[in-house]
């Protein structure tokens, strides 16, 4: 299966709860407020994506980029990061 390419989409409020957008392309996106519980990101190109207030708990960002994403008041609890690349640009260990 191809992964999606959601680069620059519009996904304000969206509900995504569980999905699986694993390696998907969402640079540039506009999720503000976004439903995110359990989903699947785990590769997900995520640069400069607009996160503010995105619920994200227990997500698997495994390895996904989050460099210049915005996440201010997003919900990052038991969400795993490990090996992410954050919004300044450091890695997650």
């Amino acid at each position: 299966m191809e992964a999606s390419n959601l680069e620059n989409a519009f996904l304000e409020d969206a509900y995504l709860g569980g999905s699986n957008l694993k390696k998907a392309n969402l640079k540039g996106a506009f999720m503000k407020g976004s439903f995110l519980v359990n989903a699947d990101l785990e590769g997900a190109n995520l640069e400069g994506a607009n996160l503010w207030m995105a619920n994200l708990e227990s997500a698997n960002l495994k390895g996904a980029n989050l460099r210049n994403s915005w996440l201010l008041d997003s919900n990052l609890e038991g969400a795993d990061l490990k090996g992410a690349v954050m919004p300044d640009g450091t890695r997650h260990e």
